[in-house]
């Protein structure tokens, strides 16, 4: 433990007698203080603390202003989801056929049918063409018709947010999403500065080409993605991808990725990869397409349930997969709202029917990847205490990662006492820093914790955050809890 987290916490322990059934604005000294030092004013923060066994939050500032909560948002999405939902729910992707099979030949197309499965992932896809293969089919007479007609999407721009098109972040919901749309990029540089760095691709698509310039440099690591980047040319045979910058050798191996494709061509892209690799051929082409209604089904597909892909989401927070989650509870609504606009609605919906305060409420994609979404401390406070009495709970905290320990929050409260007592959704823009959650006490008591910063400064107020979440693990009320009414 550092000096200055040591005289941190010692300030927290001090000062945790006082303010223990505020109800106001007044931040706890050290919370105070690290704003201060970041030249953050309170007016651009805002607090929520709630025991899960109380009606009332013990601290709150700001709390029913509707502020930016960057990928905090997912927090609004996952419930909505689970409440609607429920976890064990699953997608169906699904193969069909409209030839018969005979000495190996499929006479006729294949039909590969989304049900916008957030997490169909390139190894799940090869099982599936693997057993087509094994009941038969070794060339397909027609064509391989991937059909994404599940959801009913608006146009999407993925460099409308910040310029960076090819940025894995930036990818849209789709109905035959494939591995996330996400090329993974292992880089391994050589042993002397200059030398090209090593590169692995996965998984392979069809069609692209890779350009790799990234060079070995010397010196510290360092934020080692910081000199990488990447860009789509137009090759003579089709789409060529290049990577260049430089990377430390001090670094080691790497991982990075990259969205070079649409959702549509990425899909047609794995596809005829996979369907080469699993020894099939394919007379006709891969292309995009819808399933006739006659076509005789094949094989079924189901996802991990809703609780597993939620996890995925707030673990590491995964921007399409919240993107997907949104269509999907958006393809439930009748009418003519695009299943964006409508799972927005449905998320209103839900939080309406529980109680929750929807005042200032804006959602445009559920992710947080946004400039325009809107959600007060007060809203994710009562969505945390809702979830706490959902029968749903459990999965819904396992999703959260844990401070100091896991997922986007592992470099939390590292060197804290109050380490892995954290339960959280982290959230960070330009401009915004936040983020909401369990954090269990040391009497043993579990609060909800919200804290939102809009401000320009806003990437310096982790200390801040950090000294709120230490504050209520040093124990800001009576560690009985509240007697049953």
């Amino acid at each position: 433990m550092t000096a200055s987290t040591a005289l941190r916490l010692f300030l927290t322990f001090l000062l945790s007698g006082w303010l223990v059934h505020a109800h106001g604005g007044e931040l706890p000294v050290a919370v105070r203080q690290a704003l201060d030092a970041a030249h953050i004013p309170v007016a651009d923060v805002s607090v929520w603390v709630q025991a899960v066994d109380s009606d009332a939050p013990q601290l709150q500032l700001n709390a029913g202003r509707p502020m930016n909560p960057a990928s905090v948002m997912k927090l609004v999405t996952a419930f909505a989801a689970l409440d609607r939902l429920g976890p064990a729910y699953t997608w169906s992707t699904r193969l069909a056929t409209t030839g018969r099979v005979a000495d190996g030949v499929l006479d006729g197309s294949l039909y590969l049918t989304g049900g916008a499965d957030p997490m169909l992932s390139y190894e799940r896809l090869w099982k599936l063409l693997r057993q087509v293969r094994t009941l038969g089919v070794t060339t397909i007479r027609g064509d391989i018709v991937l059909d994404g007609s599940a959801l009913q999407l608006p146009p999407h721009d993925p460099a409308a947010f910040d310029g960076r098109a090819l940025r894995p972040y930036n990818s849209g919901a789709y109905g035959l999403l494939m591995h996330f749309n996400t090329l993974q990029l292992r880089l391994l540089p050589a042993s002397e500065a200059g030398q090209r760095v090593g590169l692995a691709a996965s998984p392979a698509l069809s069609g692209l080409e890779i350009d790799n310039r990234i060079t070995t440099a010397a010196g510290a690591c360092g934020v080692w993605y910081g000199n990488l980047d990447a860009t789509l040319e137009a090759g003579p045979r089709g789409p060529r991808l290049v990577l260049f910058g430089s990377l430390p050798a001090s670094c080691g191996q790497r991982d990075w990725a990259t969205a070079p494709l649409s959702p549509e061509q990425f899909g047609r892209a794995l596809v005829a990869s996979l369907w080469a690799d699993v020894g099939g051929r394919v007379e006709g082409a891969v292309r995009s397409g819808t399933t006739p209604p006659d076509a005789a089904a094949l094989l079924t597909e189901t996802s991990p349930p809703l609780a597993d892909v939620v996890r995925e989401m707030n673990k590491w927070s995964s921007n399409v997969i919240a993107r997907q989650l949104l269509a999907s509870l958006g393809s439930s609504v009748p009418g003519g709202l695009d299943m964006v606009a409508g799972g927005a609605e449905v998320a209103r919906a839900q939080l309406d029917a529980a109680g929750i305060t929807t005042a200032g409420l804006v959602i445009e994609n559920g992710s947080g990847l946004s400039r325009i979404e809107r959600v007060s401390a007060r809203t994710l406070g009562e969505i945390l205490i809702a979830a706490w009495r959902r029968p749903f709970m459990p999965e819904f905290m396992a999703a959260l990662p844990i401070a100091g320990q896991d997922g986007t929050a592992r470099g939390r409260l590292y060197d804290s006492p109050a380490r892995g007592y954290a339960h959280v959704k982290t959230g960070s823009i330009n401009g915004v820093r936040a983020f909401a959650g369990y954090v269990l006490d040391r009497h043993g008591r579990r609060h909800a914790v919200v804290m939102l910063v809009n401000h320009v400064e806003a990437g310096s107020s982790q200390a801040a955050q950090d000294a709120l979440m230490e504050w209520v693990w040093a124990g800001i009320a009576d560690p009985t809890p509240a007697a049953a009414p």
